[in-house]
């Protein structure tokens, strides 16, 4: 079937404001799919395009939930999913949505995979990471930069909030880089797909609530130093902030880029003993 062709016999224009932009080699889907360890199980696709990656999905997968925001895409969905009886196509916007609510369309366990833009790869990740319950991966088609990000090293420039969050209850492998030229129509920038293993077990965290703010407070300011961020985030005194790094064994200095995870589960665990939220 060639994609290409059928969207400009339907009269589709692609739409800017929901970063548009399709994958339509049959190998290269059916490597991603591969990618994202699929084989049998529920899969949810955020995304679905005009069903090429769904098709690829439905391939392997017993049970394929497509969510697609654009209702212009859905009479080519009609036509390129008419012989997939295992997906089911949900238009809507799957952010409006809570996840407990997605998680009962999917009845069970379920891998996530999807190809979206950058302005809402934080978003969605974060509110599968820390709602989902039954979700056991993501497998996302992101823009290079941000997959860079997800599997930075600290005192990297990649490295950051976002970088640590993730990394603290999921393991993050970046599988593949996509040129900008395997997408239609052909975006400005390359990808690459990232695979994001859910381990919520990885580190021993009392207080996630507490972890993600302590996180949020040592990037809020890069240029500063831990114990300033520390100061303004939590309110409290030099004398205090400095204290807590003493506790961790931190040179008085270091700035939070500098810190691993391990050493972000350290200092959240020690602010917990001090009482400090």
């Amino acid at each position: 079937m060639d994609i290409k062709q059928l969207l400009k016999e339907k009269g589709f224009r692609f739409n800017k404001q929901f970063g548009q932009n399709f994958l339509t080699d049959n190998n290269l889907l059916a490597d991603i799919s591969e990618d994202a360890g699929v084989q049998g199980g529920t899969v949810l696709e955020i995304g679905a395009g005009a069903g090429t990656l769904t098709r690829a999905l439905s391939q392997s997968a017993d049970k394929v939930i497509a969510f697609e925001i654009d209702r212009n895409l859905e009479k080519i969905l009609n036509i390129t999913l008419a012989d997939c009886p295992n997906v089911k196509v949900v238009m809507g916007d799957v952010m409006r949505y809570k996840v407990s609510e997605v998680e009962e369309m999917c009845g069970g366990p379920y891998r996530v995979v999807a190809n979206i833009p950058y302005y809402i790869t934080t978003p969605l990740l974060m509110q599968f990471i820390e709602q989902g319950t039954q979700v056991t991966s993501l497998t996302l088609t992101i823009q290079k930069e941000v997959a860079e990000r997800l599997s930075a090293s600290p005192a990297t420039k990649d490295y950051g909030a976002i970088t640590v969050a993730v990394d603290a209850v999921a393991d993050v492998t970046l599988t593949r880089i996509l040129p900008r030229e395997l997408f239609y129509p052909q975006p400005n920038v390359d990808s690459a797909v990232v695979r994001i293993d859910i381990n919520r077990n990885k580190y021993d965290i009392s207080d996630h609530k507490l972890f993600r703010k302590t996180v949020k407070v040592a990037f809020a300011m890069r240029r500063k130093t831990l114990v300033n961020n520390l100061m303004v985030g939590f309110k409290m005194s030099r004398e205090q902030a400095e204290s807590v790094l003493t506790a961790c064994n931190f040179a008085a200095n270091c700035r939070g880029e500098e810190l691993s995870t391990q050493q972000f589960v350290l200092m959240c665990n020690t602010l917990e003993q001090m009482g400090i939220q």
